[in-house]
């Protein structure tokens, strides 16, 4: 509490001075907090003068617009924001500054269906595992929501096998997107991930006894060009002012 307070008053100060020399600030995000992300970033480009250069990708994986993967490319940073076992692994790889990380905001999982398709009856795992076992298709994500799916979730419900063969990975893709062109009935993602998707119903999030919460964290790359700047970044995003606008993308703030 004590760093995020510090963190807090350096934002403070940065937005209530006139900055002499804008920076530009190179951000990498995966896509749990995007949507919250895109609505916060002008706000603070006007009130720093600051500009936000953004690069999207999965927190993990292989797939070219995955953080890891920009990274080792080489590619400017100064800002990551992503699941936070993922970034704690970035730290421990020396990738990140280990005092700069703040959490800003935890992720439930939900499960979406075509717009207009019946909705599975989420009100227990029996029924969930019902719905899934009559399903013919199902696409969960490759990043921290689809990891738990695949290697927990279905193991829990004791339906490994039958998922074989129809539960499927989706790579660097939403999710939403797949199951509202018909190529997958039931699909699994964060919330905050699903609700900017057309064409498809959220029927909620998953029953208590199987839900799993991701915690999205920011932190400032070792090879930051612009440390202060992006520290400023951080600070607001973890500030009161942003969380309302991080409770409307679906997501729950960790500073309230």
């Amino acid at each position: 509490m004590r760093r995020i307070h510090a963190l807090l008053v350096a934002a403070s100060t940065f937005i209530a001075t006139q900055v002499v020399s804008a920076a530009e600030v190179h951000v990498m995000i995966s896509g749990g907090f995007t949507a919250a992300y895109k609505e916060l970033v002008p706000q603070f480009e006007k009130a720093t003068g600051h500009t936000v250069v953004t690069a999207y990708g999965p927190s993990m994986g292989e797939t070219p617009q995955a953080i890891p993967m920009r990274l080792s490319r080489g590619e400017p940073a100064d800002v990551l924001i992503m699941v936070g076992y993922a970034l704690g692994d970035l730290i421990g790889k020396g990738k990140v500054i280990a005092d700069s990380r703040i959490d800003l905001a935890d992720s439930p999982i939900g499960v979406a269906v075509k717009a207009g398709a019946p909705r599975p009856d989420l009100s227990s795992p029996d029924t969930l595992k019902a719905a899934l076992l009559a399903a013919p298709t199902i696409a969960y994500s490759d990043s921290a929501s689809g990891v738990y799916v695949s290697t927990e979730m279905f193991q829990k419900l004791g339906i490994v096998e039958q998922m074989q063969g129809k539960a499927r990975k989706i790579p660097a893709t939403p999710v939403g997107e797949v199951v509202a062109q018909g190529m997958a009935e039931i699909g699994f993602q964060q919330i905050s991930e699903l609700k900017p998707v057309a064409g498809i119903d959220i029927v909620g999030p998953l029953p208590p006894a199987l839900q799993k919460i991701t915690v999205f964290s920011a932190g400032l790359a070792s090879v930051a060009p612009q440390p202060d700047a992006g520290r400023a970044l951080i600070a607001f995003l973890a500030s009161k002012q942003a969380a309302p606008v991080i409770v409307a993308s679906g997501l729950d703030p960790r500073v309230k």
